[in-house]
């Protein structure tokens, strides 16, 4: 099976979750966590451990996170590493909605070197300066 963990502190993995599912579908095997303001790493751990209760090592899983070396991902990876599924596992930082998208639509056959590639390209690529163009005209009644 094939599994996407959304994390970040406070609502960004849940709303970046919510997101995907209006665009994406809902998937059982899409899921997310926030770091809540005034909750634990500790809290956060369990909250993970309980989302990925159903993932064995067989399985592959994508960990989409806001900052590297934040304590959603430090966290996240800690879980991961305790039940035994860094094998399969690729995780990832700078999370944005382009680059959550083409995780969950990636799909279960997804080489996972290949798709953190790709991910990090997605992640690059969603940032882009929204340009309107000035209109002629508005320069000269200035």
């Amino acid at each position: 099976m094939y599994y996407v963990l959304l994390v970040s502190h406070g609502e960004m993995a849940p709303g970046l979750h919510t997101a995907v599912k209006m665009i994406a579908g809902d998937n059982e095997w899409v899921m997310s966590a926030g770091l809540h303001d005034g909750s634990s790493a500790d809290a956060l751990a369990a909250e993970v451990k309980g989302l990925l209760q159903g993932v064995t090592a067989d399985d592959r899983l994508v960990v989409l996170a806001d900052l590297m070396g934040g304590s959603p991902l430090t966290t996240a990876m800690k879980v991961v590493a305790e039940m035994g599924l860094l094998t399969n596992t690729v995780a990832l930082a700078g999370m944005n909605l382009p680059m959550a998208l083409t995780a969950v639509l990636a799909g279960p056959d997804v080489e996972l070197d290949l798709l953190a590639e790709t991910l990090s390209g997605e992640a690059c690529n969603g940032v882009e300066e929204f340009v309107i163009p000035a209109d002629e005209d508005e320069d000269e009644d200035l």
